[in-house]
């Protein structure tokens, strides 16, 4: 009986073990298939901050949703200048910059009158230059930086904001959740 026990339990280690080893070694999957790019102009951008998703929207269609970095301070709406917080509400895109310090950005219009009216009241500046951006240019290319390390706005990765860059027009919708 303490025979069959003893070769039970070498018989379970060494399948563990091989389980182990396996994770451990085994070749990783293969990468996803890249997806085509997206040609057709885009009519709205929908931001889920809790979620660090946007995704881009023809009609009701969702065409493409992709992982994003907010503001240092994300939880609550930006309520003035230097909060680390990302706006909430509609907003439109209503200005390109190809010569950022990220890899190009699409500026939204915040602050809006409301804003501006709200942080008056408090004496503060309501802030404003919030973007959705690629990376810094100093790593352009080299890596997407993880978490939220922006000053407000909505950080992509470099692919993905070349491609917002040529479907998004000025005056897309652009619809900010907490």
């Amino acid at each position: 009986m303490i025979r069959w026990a003893l070769r039970a339990a070498v018989l379970a280690a060494l399948i563990l073990g091989g389980v182990i080893l396996w994770q451990r070694y085994a070749p990783p999957p293969p990468p996803p298939a890249p997806l085509p790019p997206l040609t057709e102009q885009i009519d709205r951008i929908e931001i889920d901050k809790a979620a660090r998703r946007l995704t881009v929207f023809k009609g009701s269609e969702a065409l493409r949703s992709y992982p994003i970095g907010l503001g240092r301070d994300p939880e609550g709406p930006k309520t003035q200048q230097g909060d680390g917080r990302t706006p909430e509400g509609t907003f439109r895109i209503d200005r390109r910059n190809p010569n950022s310090k990220y890899n190009l950005s699409l500026g939204i219009d915040y602050p809006q009158p409301e804003h501006v009216a709200q942080a008056r009241a408090r004496g503060v500046s309501p802030g404003g230059d919030i973007f959705i951006h690629g990376q810094p240019n100093a790593v352009k290319g080299l890596r997407t930086l993880p978490g939220d390390w922006t000053a407000g706005c909505i950080a992509v990765a470099d692919t993905v904001i070349e491609e917002l860059w040529r479907i998004a027009p000025i005056g897309t919708e652009v619809v900010i959740r907490p």
